[in-house]
C-alpha cells in the first residue's frame, strides 16, 4: 500500500477531467480546469473531508467499493483502475465482481439518461453503479459483497428481494432468472463466481434445481416488468438493455409502458430520487464511508 502515490495518483486523474466530461455545471470563476475535490467526493459518494485526506496521502486503506466509487467518478480506464487498487494495496477486482470496473462509455451514458432509472449490472446481476431514480425505483444495493450481492442469487434465498414483483409475476422471473444464468455460466466457463452461485443455489433451492434442469436459455434485450413501489404502488414498465462486447455487463434503463398510469408515477419518482441523493449524502457525511 502507497497512499502517498495514491493520493497524487488520484489528483492527477481529477486534474484531467472538465466538469461538463461529467454532467457537472462548468460555471464562472473556476480556479481549476478539472474537477474540483467536492465535486469528486460527490459523484464517488463520499464525504469532503475523506476525500480530501486520500489526496493528502492520509487516512486509512480504502475499501474496495470506494476505490470501485473512485474510479467511476474519475472515468478511469481498465489499466488506471487496476493501478489504482495496487496503490491502495487491494486484490484487483475479478471481472463481474461487485467492484468490477465499468467502461467509462456505458458510465457516461448512463448518466446522461438522468430522467430515467438506468444501472449498470453484471451477467450475474450484481448491480455495479445506478442513477438516483434507479435507487429510487429498486431500491439500494444489498450490504452484502461478492456474488452473494448478486440479485439472482438473493431471488431464491432471500424472501424479501421477491417483494419487487408481484406474487403472480414470480414463476415468469424465476423462469428468466435461471435462463439467463444458463447462458452466462456457458460464456464463462469454468468461472469461480458461476460455478459458486451454482453450487450454492442447487443445495438451497429445490425451485432453482427444477427450472436448471430444463436446460433453458435466455439472453434477453427488452422486457416488460411489473414492479412493486412501496410508496407508488404497481408501475408497468419497459426495460432495455445494452451490452458489453463480452457480454459480461448490461446497461439497464427503465421507460414506462405506453397507456398505464406509470408515466405519471415515473415522473413523482424524480422527486423521491432527489430525497433519496440527500439522505445519501447526509449518511456520507456522518460516516464519511471509509474512514
Amino acid at each position: 500500500m502507497n497512499l502517498s502515490e495514491l493520493g497524487g495518483f488520484l489528483k492527477s486523474r481529477r486534474d484531467r477531467i472538465r466538469p461538463a466530461d461529467v454532467g457537472l455545471p462548468t460555471g464562472r470563476g473556476r480556479r481549476v480546469s478539472g474537477l474540483r475535490r467536492e465535486e469528486v467526493a460527490q459523484l464517488a459518494g463520499a464525504s469532503v473531508d475523506y476525500y480530501i485526506e486520500l489526496e493528502r496521502g492520509a487516512g486509512v486503506q480504502p475499501s474496495e467499493q470506494m476505490l470501485a466509487a473512485l474510479a467511476r467518478a474519475l472515468r478511469l480506464s481498465r489499466e488506471e483502475c487496476d493501478h489504482l487498487f495496487a496503490l491502495a494495496g487491494r486484490p484487483v477486482p475479478r471481472p463481474g465482481g461487485p467492484a468490477d470496473h465499468v467502461h467509462p462509455g456505458m458510465l457516461d451514458l448512463m448518466h446522461r439518461l438522468d430522467g430515467t432509472p438506468a444501472q449498470v449490472v453484471t451477467d450475474l446481476r450484481v448491480m455495479l453503479v445506478q442513477n438516483p431514480l434507479a435507487r429510487a425505483l429498486l431500491g439500494p444495493p444489498p450490504s452484502t459483497t461478492g456474488w452473494t450481492a448478486s440479485f439472482l442469487y438473493r431471488w431464491f434465498t432471500d424472501p424479501a428481494a421477491r417483494t419487487l414483483y408481484p406474487p403472480e409475476d414470480h414463476a415468469k422471473v424465476t423462469r428468466s432468472f435461471v435462463a439467463d444464468l444458463r447462458a452466462a455460466s456457458a460464456r464463462r466457463g469454468n468461472d469461480p463466481e458461476v460455478t459458486a452461485i451454482i453450487t450454492a443455489l442447487t443445495t438451497r433451492s429445490p425451485e432453482f434445481c427444477e427450472h436448471w434442469a430444463r436446460h433453458d436459455v435466455e439472453f434477453r434485450r427488452h422486457d416488460r416488468k411489473r414492479l412493486i413501489h412501496p410508496e407508488l404502488g404497481l408501475l408497468e414498465v419497459n426495460c432495455l438493455s445494452l451490452f458489453s462486447e463480452d457480454g459480461r455487463q448490461r446497461l439497464l434503463w427503465f421507460t414506462p409502458a405506453v397507456g398505464t398510469d406509470s408515466v405519471a408515477k415515473l415522473e413523482l419518482l424524480a422527486v423521491l430520487g432527489t430525497n433519496v441523493v440527500q439522505s445519501d449524502r447526509s449518511t456520507a457525511d456522518i460516516e464519511g464511508l471509509d474512514a
